[in-house]
């Protein structure tokens, strides 16, 4: 998920993608505690999905 496209998105656009990477984040720590998951890099993937997301969200309402 790039920024720029992020940047094109609503602010209920973003929340709801915010709720999605969040449950996704949430199974790969389930999978990776559970030795289930294979590809370790898409915790890390996750994790900056909802530092962008939080980022654009806050520029977002503060400026409107």
């Amino acid at each position: 998920m790039k920024a720029t496209e992020l940047l094109n998105k609503s602010v209920e656009q973003l929340e709801q993608d915010l709720l999605s990477v969040l449950r996704e984040q949430f199974e790969c720590r389930m999978q990776n505690a559970t030795g289930q998951l294979g590809q370790n890099h898409k915790l890390r993937v996750a994790r900056k999905n909802v530092a962008r997301i939080k980022t654009i969200l806050n520029q977002k309402k503060q400026a409107g």
